[in-house]
């Protein structure tokens, strides 16, 4: 496994470019979000791996005039992205604010924005191919950070993935998320691994680093080596004291020296 930390959640008092370089000097890959509030050459510059950032500006994924203002403004992600080398640009069920709220929040999810979601995100990967970028879709939860906002949970996430079928779209599995919503996280990484392009992670509650939480992340580790993943585990979270410390917590949960032998009544438990 890669190990990658979100530029956006640590080293919160430095400029976001020396965030980057000091990310990047621990031996970590780099996330970020929005990339129009950055300077991509100062970024460039870092040599840093930038492997994910966001793929669009506004828009949402099942509302016609919402589809088009999305896939505009991930034309222009997809552009910004080559100029940084970053492989994979996430999206998720609709524009978030400031806040992390949805844009246009929806009390009920049709069967009609589910068919206009999926021909969305198929339009996307396509998008994806021509560029030679994977999208992502990030599961998000409901219950405390993003209440209303659509195709919100795991299984909704990975149910529009197998719908599109392409290895343009992929899912951003984010741990912390399905935790709160749905939990059993080994069996939900057994069940989407094949779908998976990136996993995030921070504890619950609070969403720190590993180890100041309800998860016992290194089960989760144990379970994505015996699974063969080989691709970019993020931490996607605040620290909960210096941000080098919240980092090598990181490291050592999603290290081999940090697994856990403990009996698969362990792991349930520790993942429910």
């Amino acid at each position: 496994m890669r190990l990658a930390a979100c530029a956006e959640m640590v080293f919160l008092d430095l400029p976001f470019a020396e965030r980057v370089r000091r990310i990047d000097a621990l031996g970590f890959e780099v996330e970020m979000w929005s990339w129009a509030t950055k300077d991509l050459d100062a970024l460039a510059a870092t040599g840093a791996t930038i492997s994910s950032m966001t793929g669009y500006l506004s828009g949402t994924l099942a509302d016609p005039d919402g589809a088009g203002e999305l896939l505009r403004t991930a034309r222009l992600s997809l552009e910004a992205a080559e100029r940084l080398g970053c492989p994979r640009l996430n999206v998720h069920g609709t524009g978030l604010d400031g806040r992390g709220l949805p844009v246009v929040p929806a009390t009920e999810v049709t069967p009609r924005m589910w068919l206009t979601a999926a021909r969305t995100l198929a339009r996307l990967a396509e998008l994806g191919e021509r560029a030679g970028r994977v999208f992502t879709l990030e599961n998000l939860n409901t219950a405390v950070d993003h209440p209303g906002t659509p195709f919100a949970r795991a299984s909704d996430t990975l149910a529009l993935v197998e719908a599109v079928e392409s290895p343009n779209l992929r899912l951003n599995l984010d741990l912390y998320h399905a935790q709160i919503g749905e939990g059993n996280l080994v069996e939900l990484v057994e069940r989407a691994l094949p779908w998976v392009g990136e996993i995030q992670v921070a504890d619950v509650p609070g969403r720190c680093e590993p180890g100041t939480g309800e998860v016992h992340y290194p089960v989760v580790a144990a379970a994505l080596r015996r699974l063969g993943y080989r691709g970019v585990v993020g931490l996607e979270a605040w620290a909960s004291g210096g941000s080098e410390q919240a980092l090598e917590r990181f490291r050592t949960a999603f290290s081999p020296a940090g697994a856990d032998s403990s009996s698969p009544c362990r792991s349930a438990a520790a993942a429910g």
